[in-house]
């Protein structure tokens, strides 16, 4: 009598191995950066550089403790910039990008074929291009070295990407439910409220994850808009660190708050990813 369930093939075994192998030696490569970086806070500055494979002889935390308030302002102000400049992107892409994405998806209008082009023909455009424009309008607003150059445009749909990923979703949707919701007296803001949102959660989510660590890590427009130290926000703040003008450097503080600047988006990340993973998939299946 034949086995109902046969061993698999040696060689199926060994394919297997050999595919873990691998792919642990690409995250091995991939994670590398941040296991030194890790260490190299916990070093000496002499040594970071001089010796830089060599592990820390102790685990000296002192550095975070120095880095904290090493600058003028405390890191903590700098945590808190961020944060209310990359919750404020979120908001604004959740509101204007998902309204702009429903007239597209579920509105007739004059020239909607050619507005959803031109939108899409942003997506081609480099920030570089519209960089200058953009200073100089700010710049006669009075806006410059505060955050509303960071934080308005994203209350004005400029992020292309989230709108069409939200049109891919809406797309999807029945129309048969916004007919029935019709023929039960509600108007098209309403339908957008009370249907489209709720039953766009994952897309939703999706587009308010990638805002918020796209927001987070932005170095060039913090750069840009925002001249005084109070204002910085944490890349600006990690710049901060190194003396541009060849003095004093505090590498070892640098790489202790880099590494504490990664833990918002770590726990971003990992608390939402299979929404993350959930929302792309089927913004791309449903057309």
């Amino acid at each position: 009598m034949s086995e109902t369930h046969p061993d698999r093939p040696v060689g199926n075994i060994r394919h297997e191995w050999l595919r873990h192998l691998v792919l642990g030696f690409a995250v091995l490569v991939m994670v590398y950066p941040l296991i030194w970086m890790f260490m190299s806070s916990m070093k000496p500055d002499d040594l970071i550089f001089s010796n830089p494979t060599a592990l820390p002889k102790s685990l000296d935390f002192s550095s975070y403790g120095r880095g904290w308030n090493v600058l003028r302002v405390s890191f903590g102000n700098f945590y808190l910039n961020s944060f209310i400049i990359s919750i404020s992107a979120v908001v604004g892409n959740l509101m204007s990008c998902s309204l702009t994405a429903y007239a597209f998806a579920r509105l007739h209008f004059w020239g909607k074929t050619f507005w959803f082009a031109l939108m899409m023909g942003t997506l081609m455009l480099p920030y570089h291009v519209t960089l200058v424009p953009q200073y100089v309008l700010f710049l006669n607003l009075g806006w410059v070295n505060s955050f509303l150059p960071l934080i308005v445009p994203k209350f004005l749909a400029v992020d292309a990407f989230f709108i069409f990923l939200m049109v891919q979703f809406f797309r999807g949707i029945p129309r048969e439910i916004d007919e029935a919701a019709i023929m039960d007296g509600c108007g098209p803001w309403r339908i957008y409220w009370k249907i489209m949102l709720p039953l766009s959660t994952p897309v939703l989510a999706t587009a308010a994850i990638f805002s918020f660590i796209w927001t987070y890590d932005d170095f060039l427009g913090p750069l840009i808009y925002l001249n005084d130290m109070k204002s910085y926000t944490v890349p600006l703040a990690l710049r901060a660190f190194v003396d541009s003008s060849g003095g004093d450097s505090h590498y070892a503080e640098l790489f202790a708050m880099s590494s504490l600047s990664l833990i918002p988006v770590f726990i971003v990340f990992l608390a939402f990813q299979r929404l993350i993973i959930r929302g792309v998939a089927l913004g791309a299946l449903k057309r």
